[in-house]
């Protein structure tokens, strides 16, 4: 079944709009960087790292599997995580540490590259401190999703453009899945799973997805990310009443890469 949905999710026709997708663009100044300030690196000890963005003071939104240790498919503690908002070239605006994390229900990390998953891999931390400065602006969640053929921007750190966040400031959204997948065409590679997919709505820039995983074997990228729908405001509502979700356990596998 796997096979035949991604088979599926492949055959998927590029729209003209496609052809427009621009390259990615490194944010290496002060001045590239400048409004991208609340996306950050998030660091996990002795794994990896992965993208994740300021949506409150101390509130950062993430793929949950990348609170997971891909080796082991053990949850990482929350004491071996690390945001570093506008992580560029060896500096930071902000450090905080995670005090706790909700993750979605549903998020079961045993899954592995299943396509089933990708709808359920968000995750919120609670941070240790709020950030608070002028430097830095979280980002609102849009209220809807957006349509097959619209224009969306990427911000990620990935592997080999781990110092910097890099831009894809025009991919499209390829399809919205009965399912609850987004197919994007945005270029994203290692590290980039949890990156923010933003779309304008309301005159402002607004997270819309999430980078889940990228499809494998195509000369077109393709990468899936998920319907927010209200999610992240039902994971926020978790951590306000005090309350840690979180998923399953057990797998020895990543999600992130998929191939048909």
């Amino acid at each position: 079944m796997r096979t035949l949905v991604l088979t599926l999710a492949l055959l998927l026709p590029l729209p003209a709009t496609a052809q427009q997708d621009s390259r990615l663009q490194p944010l290496q100044t002060a001045d590239a960087s400048r409004g991208w300030e609340a996306v950050g690196r998030l660091n996990m000890q002795g794994v990896g790292f992965c993208t994740a963005t300021l949506i409150a003071p101390d509130r950062v939104l993430t793929a949950a599997h990348c609170l997971f240790d891909r080796r082991t498919g053990a949850r990482l503690e929350d004491a071996q995580l690390e945001f570093l908002a506008g992580w560029r070239t060896g500096r930071a605006e902000a450090i905080r540490g995670v005090r706790r994390a909700a993750i979605w229900p549903e998020f079961d990390f045993a899954a592995g590259a299943a396509i089933g998953n990708v709808p359920s891999d968000i995750a919120v931390l609670e941070l240790d401190r709020p950030v608070r400065t002028t430097a830095i602006h979280p980002f609102a969640v849009g209220n809807h999703p957006v349509a097959a053929g619209t224009s969306v921007a990427v911000v990620s750190y990935a592997r080999e453009r781990a110092e910097s966040p890099s831009i894809q400031q025009s991919c499209h959204v390829l399809d919205q899945r009965t399912d609850g997948v987004s197919v994007f065409t945005c270029d994203i590679d290692f590290g980039s799973s949890g990156a923010p997919v933003f779309a304008e709505e309301a005159g402002e820039m607004r997270i819309v997805s999430l980078i889940s995983a990228r499809v494998e074997g195509r000369d077109t990228p393709m990468s899936l990310g998920m319907q927010l729908d209200r999610r992240v405001r039902a994971l926020q509502g978790t951590l306000d009443a005090s309350g840690t979700a979180q998923g399953p356990q057990g797998a020895r596998e990543t999600a992130r890469f998929v191939r048909p």
